[in-house]
């Protein structure tokens, strides 16, 4: 069995749309299960399908029993943007003088809106759930949105604590020289430095998780076709350059050998070049091969027979 996968932490399943990234991360989600692990599956895909999937309601709030040994998360990004402004409002309440304040507010309400926000904000729910929940769990699955909002969301620790940094040395500056202007020496206390520096240790922490071979695993989904194997192979180089490597491949929907029909054999023949290339591609990735099923994955009983699959890819002597 390649328990590369199972015994790790946090795995993280990314990918162009359309390719099965959410189906392959609740295949494995529910391979894990049944391998007597107790797992969360996230998503934090705007777009979020598990519901679907496992044709059960799934909320932002709580967490939802979907499977023996399985629960689920759907992160609404909406909510936890208003969720990690008003924290940040919470925080320039303490900090900012009153005659600062409407405008500090008006300001944080606009940046709602802004670029950037709702990354933060999944950051900062992605922190909590793995920093807090990883006690409940053996293992948390993430299935993140398309690969570039999943390349801007795994960049952030490393973006926010370079960020974090600059605030807190000038922040630290500022304090010494207002001891210095008092003349007694004493750092005045500063509950801005305060939030900086928790916030530092939590990119921090989240960074170290993330750079763990021995914790966390990343898995590409892609199918053997021109654009997503460019976009992962783009995504990956992207990735190395933060010092994230990526270290296993999902490729999907296989077409059967046994095809006779002139349409399919012609799709086998180019499904084959694109097999060919991915190995070229990709020489030290593992990759898992999951065929292309006869129907949709519109039931639970579709869904179980893609873990199967999973499972077969997993432990091919299963």
């Amino acid at each position: 069995m390649d328990n590369a996968l199972l015994n790790r932490q946090v795995v993280f399943f990314a990918g162009k749309g359309g390719v099965g990234k959410s189906t392959s991360a609740a295949a494995f989600a529910l391979y894990a299960a049944d391998q007597d692990r107790r797992v969360l599956l996230v998503s934090t895909d705007p777009a979020h399908n598990l519901a679907d999937l496992f044709h059960t309601p799934i909320g932002g709030e709580g967490i939802t029993r979907v499977a023996p040994n399985l629960d689920a998360v759907e992160v609404d990004v909406h909510r936890e943007t208003h969720r990690y402004l008003d924290g940040v409002k919470e925080n320039i309440r303490r900090t900012v003088r009153s005659t600062m304040l409407d405008e500090a507010l008006r300001q944080i309400d606009l940046a709602a809106h802004s670029p950037g926000a709702a990354e933060a904000a999944l950051f900062d729910r992605m922190v909590s759930l793995i920093l807090e929940e990883s006690q409940a769990y053996d293992l948390l699955v993430f299935d993140t949105a398309p690969t570039g909002h999943t390349v801007r969301l795994l960049t952030l620790p490393e973006l926010m604590g370079t960020w974090v940094d600059g605030l807190l040395k000038r922040r630290h500056k500022r304090n010494r020289d207002y001891s210095h202007w008092l003349g007694d020496g004493e750092v005045p206390d500063d509950p801005l430095y305060d939030v900086l520096s928790r916030r530092r240790q939590r990119a921090a922490a989240m960074r170290d998780i993330l750079l763990d071979d021995q914790t966390t695993a990343f898995v590409f989904v892609l199918v053997p076709e021109y654009l997503p194997i460019t976009e992962t192979r783009n995504a990956i180089r992207e990735l190395a350059d933060w010092d994230i490597h990526v270290r296993h491949l999902v490729v999907n929907k296989l077409l059967p050998e046994g095809v006779t029909d002139p349409f399919f054999r012609e799709r086998l023949a180019r499904e084959h070049r694109w097999l060919a290339r991915i190995d070229e591609y990709f020489p030290d990735l593992h990759p898992l091969r999951l065929p292309l099923l006869p129907g949709d994955v519109d039931s639970r009983e579709a869904l179980d027979q893609v873990a199967r699959e999973m499972a077969r890819a997993l432990d091919p002597g299963r």
